[in-house]
């Protein structure tokens, strides 16, 4: 019998195509989640652990493994980022009493760039054979599995620097949203695949906001956070 979670459980139908329970409020949820998180309010967070259940189950049923992994991380860097914003240290806070956005070093960026190489191969390499490994979980092999890995690793990269509002957080989040909108609509989940095209606009918006909100610290008189 067919339930909720069940991506074969249809909600709808638009434009003819069937559209189940999971992947809609999946959908829903994460554009709120991303749309919050682009005018940093903190409760980005919570709604965002919402999205990251709905989408675990939802990558699961179509053998996007790596992005399924990636939940899990998402979940508990929910829990920390919503944590961190909500506790400044002394210096760090802005009006709202929150974490003030900051720019990355140089260092951080050459780092992100080495991380993004090697984790995608590597990861890549270990989804390849996850369905001769473990066939009894993972019946079929992974679909995409380096264009997926590289999804998982740069999301992953880019959600630390989301935890300490880290301005170019948003540039990256721009390239993963564009390369995840053309591998959801190959995989047939369209809906997430406009999901993601959807973020790939409010990524760009979030980062004008960012930018916009750190040049206010200067204007307003604040001293602008340093940049660790």
């Amino acid at each position: 019998m067919n339930h909720f979670f069940d991506i074969n459980t249809e909600f709808f139908t638009i434009l003819a195509y069937s559209m189940s329970y999971i992947e809609f409020f999946g959908v829903l949820f994460g554009l709120l989640a991303v749309w919050l998180s682009a005018k940093a309010n903190i409760w980005s967070w919570p709604t965002g652990i919402v999205n990251v259940i709905l989408a675990f189950i939802l990558y699961y049923q179509v053998q996007l493994y790596p992005d399924m992994f990636l939940q899990a991380f998402f979940f508990v860097t929910n829990l920390i980022g919503w944590w961190r914003w909500a506790n400044p240290r002394p210096g760090e806070a802005d009006s709202k009493q929150e974490l003030k956005v900051s720019y990355m070093k140089r260092e951080q960026l050459l780092l992100t760039i080495v991380i993004g190489i090697a984790g995608t191969f590597i990861l890549g390499k270990f989804a390849s054979n996850l369905h001769h490994w473990f066939p009894v979980v993972f019946a079929l092999p992974s679909a995409y599995p380096y264009v997926d890995s590289f999804i998982m690793v740069m999301s992953i990269v880019t959600t630390f620097y989301m935890i300490q509002k880290k301005i170019e957080c948003w540039v990256i989040w721009i390239v993963v949203d564009i390369v995840a909108t053309c591998l959801y609509f190959i995989k047939g989940v369209k809906f997430y695949s406009v999901e993601y095209f959807i973020f790939t606009l409010i990524a760009s918006f979030g980062l004008w906001h960012w930018v916009k909100e750190y040049k206010s610290y200067t204007l307003s008189g604040n001293k602008q956070p340093t940049v660790v």
